[in-house]
């Protein structure tokens, strides 16, 4: 793993080491490349599932 890990840069659209982008346009950190490659993959599942267990919440009341 890269010192601080890697991340995704959302302006770049591109895998960068802790010293690229600032933070606010990038996602991460990650434990390595291949990783940080699937960052918006990752970001939709997460979001989906959160979506998922709002649903349910919002049906328990």
């Amino acid at each position: 793993m890269a010192r601080g890990g890697w991340y995704f840069c959302l302006k770049h659209r591109q895998v960068e080491p802790k010293s690229g982008c600032r933070a606010a346009d990038r996602l991460g950190p990650y434990p390595d490349q291949q990783t940080a490659a699937r960052a918006l993959e990752i970001a939709e599942e997460r979001t989906k599932a959160a979506d998922e267990a709002d649903r349910r919440w919002k049906e328990e009341d």
